[in-house]
């Protein structure tokens, strides 16, 4: 099958739009690192209010996950989107102007289930709108703009924070947004992004392939020629025609066909929060203050580590396609498991001053960033049968927020119980399990459609 090798504009607005929700996704995650502190301070909070503060959104996330599937298998890809987006904007607004710790606790569950919600739709829309040749890139542009909203809200806060506007004269509601409530600001400025997803939506068209499993098959079939090309599109209409039209239902996803691709969805984003991530992340700071590197502050810190994230995923964007799925996560996991090691060896025996700690983080952090990050989306993205797609990543999606949940409870109890070495000798463990999981299980995916990947699964005998 020839491939389009020059896509058109339009499939390059509809990736960009759509990876706008994983730009929300990264910043509504990350600002509340800077907003903590200063809200704690303004409404007296407990410790456990503090943390109802922060896991409120997660909260929403758990519950925008669980209906996104349903959702976007009934109604639309780009009509979930949009309802994410909304609740984006009322979730920034409601955060950054309402007068009551309640009532901005309701607003940031709010903006959780519009991540959790974007979190799932994103990924799917882009991999059903791209050509099979670049899928892998234009999926990882998600998780790319993910880690720009993490180094964007981080530096928004810094910016904030450090300056407080202490040279213009404001006044007002601005004056209190801005600079003596300043945290509301942080809020205000998620805003601005919110309202471009949501009309960048308005301009980009449904997902050709929910428009062809739904029976609108002229719609569906000139929408798909314009986003991968005549011959792609063509071939594809022929692979569905052969399997015939399939409803959605829950229980081919747990067919014995499809126990390969189920358990690769649900394993792997489950990997990628059990190999440590988050630990690395949030004990960065005093990590590099033990091997040595002076930062001023926590906020310089984080924006140190986001921009390391950033970079580091480019080699997923620049690699996925050419090397393929398979190389670069064998190649990540395996190295994150040794950098691992090497950061469990230094704490084990307090060996935190010399080089070794930094070149180890800074190796786990390139090896998350070019594998295990951005590639659970581009995989439980592809390896699903379209009718019931939708739903499916839903469910693999969910297992990593609940698996995000589980490890920042387990995270201190494990640091305090068995020390900060053993515990990354746990986190290194689950590298080598990702491992044996992908080379074992994972077929290689690049270059083939959709359908010659649903294909070959449902190929096999039950």
């Amino acid at each position: 099958m020839e491939l389009q090798r020059n896509p058109p504009k339009i499939l390059w607005f509809a990736c960009a739009v759509a990876a706008l929700g994983g730009f929300l996704f990264g910043f509504d995650m990350a600002v509340v690192s800077g907003i903590l502190p200063l809200v704690a301070k303004q409404f007296s909070l407990s410790a456990f209010q503090q943390g109802w503060f922060v896991s409120s959104a997660l909260v929403g996330c758990i519950a925008g996950v669980a209906v996104s599937g349903e959702l976007g298998d009934r109604y639309g890809r780009r009509r979930v989107l949009l309802l994410a987006a909304v609740l984006f904007v009322v979730s920034a607004l409601g955060c950054g102007l309402l007068p009551t710790f309640p009532s901005i606790i309701v607003a940031r569950i709010l903006g959780g289930v519009g991540v959790g919600i974007a979190s799932s739709m994103v990924p799917l829309y882009i991999s059903e709108i791209a050509p099979a040749n670049i899928r892998g890139r234009m999926v990882t542009y998600y998780q790319l703009a993910v880690t720009l909203g993490i180094l964007v809200a981080y530096l928004s806060n810094a910016f904030l924070v450090q300056t407080t506007f202490s040279a213009v004269e404001l006044s007002g509601r601005v004056g209190v947004w801005f600079r003596e409530e300043v945290w509301r600001g942080m809020f205000i400025v998620g805003a601005l992004p919110a309202l471009v997803f949501l009309l960048g939506l308005l301009g980009i068209p449904e997902s050709p392939r929910w428009l062809l499993q739904k029976g609108q098959t002229a719609a569906g079939a000139a929408l798909l020629a314009r986003f991968v090309g005549e011959a792609e599109a063509t071939a594809d209409l022929e692979s569905r025609r052969q399997q015939g039209q399939r409803k959605s239902s829950y229980r081919d996803l747990f067919s014995p066909r499809l126990r390969k691709p189920l358990l690769l969805g649900l394993l792997l984003p489950f990997f990628s929060q059990f190999c440590g991530i988050n630990a690395i992340i949030y004990y960065g700071p005093s990590i590099l203050s033990d091997a040595g590197v002076s930062l001023s502050n926590s906020l310089q810190s984080q924006i140190i580590f986001g921009a390391a994230n950033l970079a580091f995923t480019l080699i997923a964007v620049w690699k996925v396609d050419q090397l393929g799925r398979r190389p670069l996560y064998l190649v990540g996991t395996a190295a994150a498991a040794l950098s691992l090691t090497a950061v469990g060896a230094c704490m084990y025996t307090e060996n935190t001053q010399g080089l070794l700690l930094l070149l180890s983080v800074v190796i786990f952090l390139a090896s998350f960033a070019f594998s295990i990050g951005p590639l659970k989306f581009v995989v439980a993205a592809e390896i699903f049968p379209a009718h019931i797609r939708g739903r499916a990543i839903a469910l693999s999606i969910m297992v990593m927020w609940v698996a995000d949940t589980v490890i920042g409870q387990l995270t201190p109890v494990l640091l305090e119980s068995i020390g900060a070495g053993i515990t990354f000798w746990f986190f290194a463990f689950w590298c080598v399990l990702a491992f044996v999981v992908v080379y074992r299980l994972l077929p290689e995916t690049k270059g083939k459609s959709l359908e010659e990947i649903e294909d070959g699964w449902l190929e096999q005998k039950e």
